[in-house]
């Protein structure tokens, strides 16, 4: 994420712009300066303090590491890197930097996410009832995303939602809940999502809600997006 994809600079639809072309296929590579393993059936097949990561557009980032640090597991050259390959994220069972598994992909060092309190108003509708209207928000500004709004469960009517099935995973605020509104004999599923438990650095989204605009009506007064 960051750089390559969403609205960062190396994506299809960069939110800034640069002051030259940037190549086609243009890769940016550097080091990344943490111990990273691959396990698979309980044995280390990638271990590596010299690993290199790499940005290439439209993709999230991605290691690469010198031959020798990998066995066991297929792996492709690096096409930028002499000497260093690339392993298949699901060539591997777990990944881990130093000692922290990974999910998803590999950590992105120049991803943030601020969570700030704000007086932006969010009002949702589901089936024409109103679910949430409030101007106690929170503002949360996701490098190379959207901004978005969250709100405490207790502001939202609660009674009209229930948990899915559904869960996603984010390397950097943790697993996501998915919620259905019941509302009257209209059901639309996973209007809502939230972050029960969610990492150390966005613990400030624990447990608040975010609400999907392509599901229900999603009114805000965040700034539009720049064309």
């Amino acid at each position: 994420m960051s750089l390559s994809t969403g609205r960062g600079p190396l994506s299809g639809r960069p939110a800034g712009r640069f002051t030259a072309p940037v190549p086609e296929g243009v890769a940016y590579i550097e080091p990344f300066r943490r111990r990273v393993r691959g396990v698979k059936d309980g044995q280390t097949v990638v271990d590596s303090e010299r690993v290199l990561l790499v940005h290439r557009a439209g993709r999230p980032p991605a290691y690469a590491f010198p031959a020798a640090d990998v066995s066991a597991v297929p792996a492709q050259a690096e096409p930028d890197s002499p000497g260093y390959v690339s392993v298949g994220w699901d060539a591997a069972d777990a990944w881990f930097e130093e000692d922290e598994q990974v999910f998803g992909h590999a950590r992105n060092p120049y991803h943030r996410v601020d969570c700030l309190r704000s007086g932006r108003r969010l009002r949702v509708e589901a089936a024409g009832v109103t679910l949430v209207d409030t101007t106690e928000t929170l503002a949360v500004y996701e490098t190379a995303l959207e901004p978005r709004l969250y709100v405490d469960p207790r502001l939202v009517r609660t009674d009209a939602l229930s948990l899915s099935a559904t869960h996603t995973y984010c390397p950097y605020k943790g697993t996501a809940s998915y919620w259905t509104a019941r509302v009257g004999d209209a059901v639309l599923e996973d209007v809502a999502w939230s972050y029960e438990d969610p990492l150390p650095e966005s613990t400030r989204l624990g447990r608040f809600l975010s609400f999907d605009e392509t599901r229900v009506d999603v009114h805000h007064d965040l700034p539009a997006a720049a064309s």
